[in-house]
Parts: structure tokens; sequence; C-alpha cells
């Protein structure tokens, strides 16, 4: 009984982790996109 609790754990925390990663990912490409369009914007407004 005792393995499986411990099973049971250790992939409660691999999945939090795996979790943690992917909000991670999602706030950078956010971030990215959204940076990329304020430079685009940006260099739309100042062209000549």
């Amino acid at each position: 009984m005792s393995d499986e609790d411990s099973l049971e754990k250790r992939r409660l925390a691999e999945e939090t982790k795996n979790e943690r990663q992917v909000w991670y990912f999602l706030a950078y490409f956010l971030f990215g996109i959204h940076f990329v369009a304020f430079v685009m914007i940006y260099a739309v407004r100042h062209a000549k």
C-alpha cells in the first residue's frame, strides 16, 4: 500500500511540475506575441 501511495504522490508532483511548465510556456508565448505586435505597431506608425 505504501508503494502505491508514494507512486501516486510522485505522479501528482510530476503532474504539478508539468502544469507549471505549461503555464510558463503560455505566459512567455503571450508576452512574445504582444511584444512583437507593439514593435510592429511602432514601426508602422513611425514609417516615413
